[in-house]
Parts: structure tokens; sequence; C-alpha cells
């Protein structure tokens, strides 16, 4: 790691902690030449790969636009969306992976998100799953039901 001031090559780590949710690493550091301290933080990468083959790096923030327009009117605060959202991030980063297919992802959303409400769930798969026809939410709401009543909720 080279140094910030004088550009020595070299650095020692004087301290490290987790940050940010454990998913990075700050690191206090100072250059044997200079004598001067300063601060690294270490994240890991996550690549998405879209179906067009595109990469772009993971996103908490595109997570939490796309459950937030599925949960547009719906009783669902911001917090509560941040944490799927954070849910989603800490299962995808889970599996070790450098690389996750964008259905990975939309996966990982699925399931938090039909816990945290079932009309935003329905908007997302319907969206996710490409329904086209009335079957397909028939099949989702079958799902739902038998998912209620195994997890020990009451109908209303």
């Amino acid at each position: 790691m080279y140094c910030p001031f004088c550009r020595h090559p070299d650095s020692r780590v004087v301290e490290t902690r987790a940050a940010e949710d454990g998913s990075s690493i700050r690191r206090r550091r100072q250059c044997p030449e200079c004598g001067r301290r300063f601060t690294t933080l270490e994240t890991t990468s996550l690549v998405v790969v879209k179906r067009s083959g595109a990469a772009e790096p993971f996103s908490r923030d595109k997570i939490a636009a796309g459950v937030r327009k599925a949960c547009q009117g719906r009783p669902v605060s911001d917090d509560q969306i941040a944490l799927l959202a954070q849910q989603v991030e800490e299962a995808v980063r889970s599996t070790g992976a450098a690389e996750v297919d964008a259905h990975e992802v939309g996966l990982a959303i699925l399931g938090p998100l039909q816990d945290l409400d079932e009309i935003a769930y329905l908007r997302y798969a319907s969206v996710y799953r490409s329904f086209t026809s009335l079957e397909d939410f028939e099949a989702a709401i079958t799902s739902l039901r038998h998912h209620r009543s195994t997890s020990g909720e009451v109908e209303q």
C-alpha cells in the first residue's frame, strides 16, 4: 500500500476493525518512511451479471428502489425496505462468489419480500417471473396461501 503523503511503497498495519456490518475492513496504517498515519477501507467486490451479459457492481440502492416500487401504496416503511435490501445483500454475499447472476439476486428478493408484504410480493413476482395470465397469479396466490398455512399464520 503506497503512502498517500510521500508515496513510499510500503506501510505497516497499526489497527484493523470490521466496518459497515462486517462487509468491509478498516485498517489504520503507518508509513515507515514519513511516519504519518492513514486509513484504508477494504471491501470485496460483488458483480451482478445481467441477462444481456453486461456486468455491473452490486447495488443495495437498486434493490431498495425495485422493492419500493412493488411496495408503493402499501404499509411498508423505508426502514423495512432498507432492512430487506440488507438481508438480500447478505444472502448474495454469503454465497462467496465474486459474480452473481441477476436471476439469483431476484430470487433472493422474493423470500424476504413475501414475508414483508404479500401484495408487494405478488407485484414483484408478476414482473420478475413474467406473469402472462390469470393462471400465473392464481398459482402464486395458491403458493402464498400454502406458505401462510405452513408458517402458522391465520387466513383472513
